[in-house]
């Protein structure tokens, strides 16, 4: 029997009870949803299919040997109940943190505590989505994106040097993720066609760069949305105009941000148009405001700043200046930026959990953790991002493309890594990829860059996957090109890859010899990693207006 670690004041008949319960749950939710779909079981494929997941003990214990022998006779794919088992476990998760009295704790408890009240409500939904929907390649980057949400909840914790709070959270170190971990599993292999590298509706561009008056966009982008982003001026016909001079609606963009909910009609495109000025506040745009978007007058003309850190008692996740959940959340002409400093460490300028999300012609400015691609489907055209340590890091389905990446001065004794890529299951779809961009030094950087080691990234978790492909990388990078976590750790379960980079910091002759780098890709693998099969951008980024080159 698998109990939950930290849930030590539950008997072990209390908790057979539960189960008892729980599975009976799970069996009316089967019988009863089996007359609503046409998935067919083959007799025998379930109890293979539990013994082929990562925890083959949690899936036979959570759903059980019995409950699998009704599974053969009915109409309902172990996909889809497997999927059932993990909600039902993420639900449970929430209502019992939920319900914890944060009256004892202090400032920074109840910081982490409320993130993870927030974080497993949203794997409830991301879960929910998943059960319904008939593209493996949507359920992945959101089963993905639970099994960040879980992590993130933990790392509130450990961020403030509280893990032993944890143990006040009945299932926060317990089977959940590994349910997690099993979905994603269990999901990957119901499409044959389905590859973590490679989103199976995709269709790729080979060799060519959609450029010039052969602009194309993501298919997810509309023909309405491609206008806003084509035009070189402010959207004509706003919804909102934001102006610190009092020309517009409001004042502030919160203020325009939050009025968009109750003044829009239906799901169309929102669009707050902000004029020029710099907006000293903190903006969130929550997972209800879907297909916002933000219109700035040009990078440096229009600049949203903070300077909230983790230092200060944030966590990283609450640092952002500007954070962003909603889904098919677009941004053009504004700068992101937090001004805490490479002194204080951890300080976000922006975050994106928002699947869709297309930013162009856009800035963000920090030093360390200054772009926090959180989770899901992104796409970053035409940007400019300044930063020390760790400047690009999350676990999305992440593509950075004609991008100038500019690195800053760092603290004394620092070293300056470009990515940290967050993947720690090896079922997950994310990755950063980088594609056609430029690795520089900044101006503040430029005349002491000798004195300070510059790499590309390193793995802040064990499947970490990041590739840069036709990339310039200036002089400043080291020759050893990449740097380790802690140790051993994860060098031979990431994937860093390099394609045709140019530059004075391109050569692969002194890279790292770890079993996880390939140095030399072929153009086979490499194709694996644009924006048309890995973030299938065919079939969503024609409809932002945003030009993309879907090919290498």
């Amino acid at each position: 029997m698998l109990l939950p670690r930290s849930h030590p004041t539950i008997s072990l008949r209390a908790f057979d009870m539960d189960m008892m319960v729980h599975k009976l749950v799970l069996h009316a939710c089967v019988l009863l949803l089996s007359s609503s779909f046409g998935f067919v079981v083959v007799r025998g494929a379930p109890m293979a299919s539990c013994a082929q997941t990562p925890f083959p003990e949690t899936c036979h214990y959570f759903i059980g040997a019995e409950l699998l022998s009704d599974l053969d006779r009915t109409e309902f794919s172990f996909r889809d109940v497997a999927l059932k088992v993990a909600m039902s476990e993420a639900l449970r998760a929430h209502e019992l943190v939920s319900s914890m009295d944060p009256s004892s704790f202090d400032e920074r408890t109840r910081l982490a505590w409320s993130d993870c009240i927030e974080l497993y409500e949203d794997s409830v939904r991301l879960l929910n989505r998943s059960v319904s929907s008939k593209k493996p390649s949507d359920s992945q980057t959101w089963l993905s994106a639970a099994i960040t949400n879980h992590r993130t909840c933990q790392n509130g914790f450990n961020e403030f040097n509280l893990a032993s709070q944890l143990e006040s959270f009945p299932l926060m170190l317990s089977n959940f993720s590994k349910l997690l971990s099993n979905s994603l599993a269990i999901n990957k292999v119901s499409s044959s066609s389905y590859s973590p590298a490679r989103v199976s509706f995709s269709k790729q561009v080979r060799g060519r760069r959609l450029l010039g008056d052969h602009e194309k966009f993501p298919s997810w982008v509309s023909a309405s949305d491609r206008k806003l982003l084509q035009t070189a001026r402010a959207p004509a016909k706003a919804d909102l105009v934001v102006a610190k001079d009092g020309s517009g609606n409001y004042k502030t963009i919160s203020e325009a941000v939050a009025a968009s909910s109750s003044k829009r009609s239906g799901s169309s495109r929102f669009v707050i148009y902000v004029k020029a000025g710099v907006y000293s506040e903190n903006v969130e745009v929550k997972r209800s405001m879907k297909n916002l978007m933000i219109v700035g007058d040009g990078i440096d003309a229009t600049i949203v700043t903070g300077d909230k850190n983790a230092q200060d008692g944030s966590t990283t996740f609450r640092s952002a200046t500007f954070a962003v959940m909603g889904g098919g959340f677009i941004a053009r002409d504004i700068t992101f930026q937090n001004t805490a400093g490479p002194q204080k460490h951890q300080a976000v300028a922006l975050r994106s959990g928002s699947d869709f999300s297309v930013f162009y012609s856009c800035s963000f400015k920090g030093y360390q953790d200054t772009l926090y691609v959180y989770a899901q489907r992104q796409f970053y055209r035409d940007c400019d991002i300044y930063g020390t340590q760790d400047f690009i890091f999350g676990d999305a389905v992440t593509v950075l493309q004609n991008c100038n990446i500019y690195i800053r001065k760092p603290i004394s004794g620092q070293i300056n890594t470009v990515t940290a890529q967050g993947r720690s299951d090896p079922n997950e779809n994310t990755g950063i990829i980088v594609h056609n961009s430029r690795v520089t030094a900044s101006s503040d950087m430029k005349p002491v860059q000798g004195s300070f080691k510059n790499y590309l990234g390193r793995p802040w978790q064990k499947y970490s996957r990041t590739v840069f492909m036709r990339t310039f990388l200036d002089s400043l990078i080291a020759p050893q090109g990449w740097y380790p976590w802690s140790g051993s750790f994860a060098l031979s379960t990431l994937y860093y890859g390099e394609y045709m980079n140019t530059g004075g910091g391109a050569g692969t002759g002194g890279r790292v010899n770890w079993p996880g780098y390939h140095a030399t890709m072929s153009a086979t693998e490499a194709a694996k990693f644009t924006v048309g099969n890995f973030l299938a951008g065919n079939s969503w980024l024609p409809a932002t207006g945003v030009p993309f080159s879907a090919g290498l």
